[in-house]
């Protein structure tokens, strides 16, 4: 498992994991294929390799999302269509695909979003990562008018959001990848 996802100082650290029916170099030939997230992400919906060679460590992808209006409705997030920036920073064949969000200056934030994988059996087990370190440019502009109880009000409903959408997100890719590679 990748080391680099878990710290105690984080935000948000989130992970759901599940077995799938498929080698673990199949496993990642589908979760490293970011223009395919939109397949099982909760708000990706697609994007495009921007620079670099796809898939790669360095490269970048632009991701094209869509949050409903009533995802946390009370907090002041981005709904409806919106785009992010993510480098890649771990590709490992069969074994780790990591990507942290870009600021608007292009700088990577610490929000890295990772799969790891481990065969299991005949399979795979698939554990999908979410942390965030520091507050990013987003976080910084969603809570500044906030006051301490409603910040702990938004990483609370939050960090929920998130559980859930991770949970969804790798059922999901198993329902793709199992598809894919009947045996």
């Amino acid at each position: 498992m990748s080391e680099n996802v878990v710290e105690e100082s984080s935000l948000f650290k989130v992970a759901a994991d599940v077995h799938i029916d498929a080698t673990p170099l199949q496993v990642y030939s589908v979760v490293s294929d970011l223009g395919r997230s939109g397949d099982w992400s909760e708000e990706c919906v697609g994007g495009e390799w921007v620079e670099g060679e796809a898939a790669t460590v360095g490269a970048v992808f632009r991701g094209d999302n869509h949050r409903d209006e009533d995802v946390v409705a009370w907090a002041p997030v981005v709904r409806g269509a919106w785009s992010t920036r993510s480098e890649v920073v771990a590709a490992e064949a069969g074994v780790s695909f990591s990507w942290a969000i870009q600021d608007s200056t292009g700088r990577k934030q610490e929000s890295v979003w990772t799969f790891d994988i481990e065969g299991e059996g005949a399979g795979s087990r698939l554990v999908h990562h979410f942390r965030m370190g520091a507050p990013t440019e987003g976080i910084r502009g969603i809570t500044a008018e906030m006051d301490a109880e409603r910040k702990q009000a938004f990483f609370a409903d939050w960090g929920a959001k998130l559980e859930k959408d991770l949970a969804a997100t790798v059922e999901r890719i198993k329902d793709v990848i199992e598809g894919e590679f009947k045996s």
